[in-house]
């Protein structure tokens, strides 16, 4: 039996106890729901740093009671040396080392556009050093290390371990660290000291940026100093799907946004009547299968997204494609699939102000790069 946890004065999930503390107790303070969210991005960026870095991307939705959702696009686009000509004669982009470490990382800058829209609400803001607190502590103090993150590394080691600064940020003694090791990281709390300090734009314009871009082109990457400086996170119009009981957003292309909202879509149209039995698992598939064909023809560089995303949340559009899938049969599969994986979490605030949040470094460790001036995994 599936149980709803309720709550009065707001409430913060993440897959890490400590991320949702340093929210919770944000929220404690008389933080919004978006400096909630800041906060327990800086921490679980420390305690789950195998799947979420300050290196990587981040995609905010965020909800005010009566007001349309606003979506922040804060992921990081290729570095202006990241060309075609740079990986000829490569059977493909490397997956870890210096030359997978190709984009700039747009977490940060995330950060930095929610809270300007959550410095429209009104209300005194917390400071910068309060909602990255627990997050220099927990890099500063250390942190036990998870199951999941020993059984990766286990997992992972021949890709990573070679990866510039890797071995001494994550390993003991070149092994991956058992669980329960305690984890410290005297860098990456210094970065987020400097960040707290003297503000988030210093990630891309400051002194703090510069050293990053250094390193960067140090180690091999094609990431510069210039490249940084040019980013802003972007705030977008989130795409919708109208469902029985509730709209449902989601943010456009780049992400797979579009793919989760047909899902919802073509199901309904399946008009399952009981989950958890055959017919509930089949038409999840299914539903899953085309929209991730669709997913795959459609979601690139906004840029390059051919014609209209929404077209394919029309009704018209759901309604043919529901039509074609068959409760009795499966549709045959020929797609790999793509790796990755990441991590969402969730805030909601006394006043009803709501984010929805993902925070990524792509798949395992990132490109496993992990800068050893400012412990950032890239």
């Amino acid at each position: 039996m599936l149980n709803t946890p309720n709550a009065l004065g707001g409430m913060v999930v993440a897959p890490h106890h400590l991320a949702a503390q340093a929210g919770r107790d944000v929220l404690l303070d008389g933080g919004n729901a978006v400096e909630a969210m800041v906060a327990a991005a800086a921490a679980i960026a420390v305690v789950y740093p195998h799947m979420t870095s300050i290196g990587g991307d981040g995609f905010w939705l965020i909800h005010t009671p009566g007001h349309a959702p606003v979506a922040i696009d804060a992921s990081g686009f290729a570095a202006a040396l990241a060309t075609p000509q740079r990986y000829a004669g490569l059977d493909a982009i490397p997956a870890r080392g210096p030359q997978a470490a190709l984009t700039v990382a747009g977490t940060v800058g995330g950060w930095a556009k929610a809270l300007d829209v959550a410095s429209t609400w009104g209300g005194q803001a917390l400071p910068l050093e309060r909602l990255l607190r627990d997050a220099i502590r927990h890099a500063r103090d250390g942190v036990v290390v998870t199951t999941s993150q020993a059984e990766l590394t286990r997992q992972k080691l021949d890709g990573l371990k070679d990866a510039p600064g890797f071995a001494d940020a994550f390993l003991v003694h070149g092994a991956p660290p058992a669980p329960g090791h305690i984890l410290r990281q005297p860098a990456l709390a210094e970065t987020l000291q400097s960040l707290a300090a003297h503000g988030l734009d210093g990630f891309y314009r400051g002194e703090l940026g510069r050293r990053i871009g250094a390193e960067l082109e140090r180690i091999g990457s094609p990431v510069r100093t210039a490249d940084l400086a040019a980013y802003m996170a972007q705030e977008v119009t989130p795409l919708s799907v109208r469902l029985r009981d509730a709209t449902v957003y989601n943010l456009p292309p780049s992400t797979q946004g579009l793919a989760s909202l047909m899902i919802l879509g073509l199901y309904e149209r399946l008009g399952v009547a009981e989950g958890e039995g055959f017919t509930h698992l089949h038409g999840l598939i299914e539903a899953t299968k085309r929209a991730f064909r669709v997913r795959n023809q459609v979601v690139t560089d906004p840029r390059r997204v051919p014609g209209d995303p929404a077209r394919h949340l029309d009704d018209a559009a759901l309604d043919a494609l529901a039509a074609d899938i068959d409760m009795r049969t499966a549709l045959p599969w020929p797609e790999p699939a793509a790796p990755g994986d990441t991590i969402w979490m969730g805030a909601i605030d006394r006043a009803g102000r709501a984010v929805s949040f993902i925070q990524s470094i792509y798949w395992e460790f990132g490109s496993g790069v992990v800068l050893r001036d400012t412990g950032i995994t890239w």
